[in-house]
């Protein structure tokens, strides 16, 4: 067996191999601007939404912080109710208590929303 006759087939393989390969390129290359463009318009609508959903998010979380904030403003109220109390009835500490309560009520108050009934 001479080597023409061994090495034939597989060139003949390997240039259908070859041809196959230069066929996909062509098809990925000329397809390449049609998923681009799909790509892109797929990006477009995943921006749409994270900004569509980021702003909803961003209300929900900034109701929860304020309930978060009124609640605490409550806790503190009924702190001061009760250290003010104890303080009317002589209790030096309990006034300590309360200017200290006082303080932090009013740190908080611009913080939270007032809503006029």
């Amino acid at each position: 067996m001479s080597i023409k006759h061994f090495f034939g087939p597989i060139l003949v393989s390997s240039a259908a191999m070859l041809s196959g390969c230069v066929a996909k390129s062509a098809f990925d290359l000329a397809t390449m601007p049609v998923r681009a463009g799909a790509r892109a318009v797929d990006t477009t609508a995943d921006v749409y939404d994270k900004l569509t959903v980021s702003q909803s998010e961003r209300d929900e979380k900034r109701g929860r912080e304020i309930r978060r904030r009124e609640e605490q403003y409550g806790r503190l109220s009924r702190d001061y109710d009760r250290a003010r109390h104890d303080c009317e009835r002589g209790n030096e500490d309990a006034c300590k208590a309360a200017r200290s309560i006082y303080g932090r009520m009013d740190a908080m108050r611009a913080s939270i929303p007032y809503e006029g009934r």
